[in-house]
């Protein structure tokens, strides 16, 4: 159990992750930042591609989308993965993908059907094997484009 959890605020783990990410870039080599998350995580992916202009991808699974207010400000390449059957995520992609269009954000979205919030979990019974796999497929593909990209980009630039 972590004990800290309950006193945990969003506004509070947003500075966490913001001040982290600052470290990283402060304190090691890392030249190439991207995020994933799954559920809380994924809105928290969502979050972070409006806070840091560097981030190159992130894909949030099932996860809340960020502040349409904030999406201009998103320089990420994005794979957004949905469930099929997620009501409370799925009612705010509508607005969600219409502020990305608005911003010329590069977005792709992935949401088999017959799958339910959690699927890539595989310790639930709302696991679906095949959607997983392909959505993990997806995500290391956008990581591996967007890595070479930006190296690209650096060597002959």
């Amino acid at each position: 159990f972590a004990p800290h959890v309950p006193r945990s605020t969003w506004a509070g783990l947003q500075a966490d992750v913001r001040t982290a990410a600052a470290h990283v870039r402060a304190t090691t080599a890392v030249t190439r930042l991207h995020s994933v998350g799954f559920c809380y995580g994924g809105g928290m992916a969502n979050f972070l591609a409006t806070q840091l202009p560097d981030l190159d991808a992130a894909a949030p699974f099932y996860g809340s989308a960020a502040p349409l207010e904030d999406v201009a400000k998103i320089k990420a390449e994005l794979l957004v993965v949905l469930a099929a059957s997620d009501e409370r995520i799925n009612a705010n992609w509508p607005a969600y993908e219409a502020a990305l269009k608005q911003a010329g954000t590069r977005y792709a979205l992935y949401q088999p059907a017959g799958t339910q919030h959690g699927f890539n979990n595989d310790t639930t019974p709302r696991y679906d094997e095949d959607a997983a796999r392909e959505a993990w497929k997806r995500m290391l593909a956008l990581f591996e484009r967007t890595l070479r990209r930006r190296v690209s980009s650096r060597r002959f630039a």
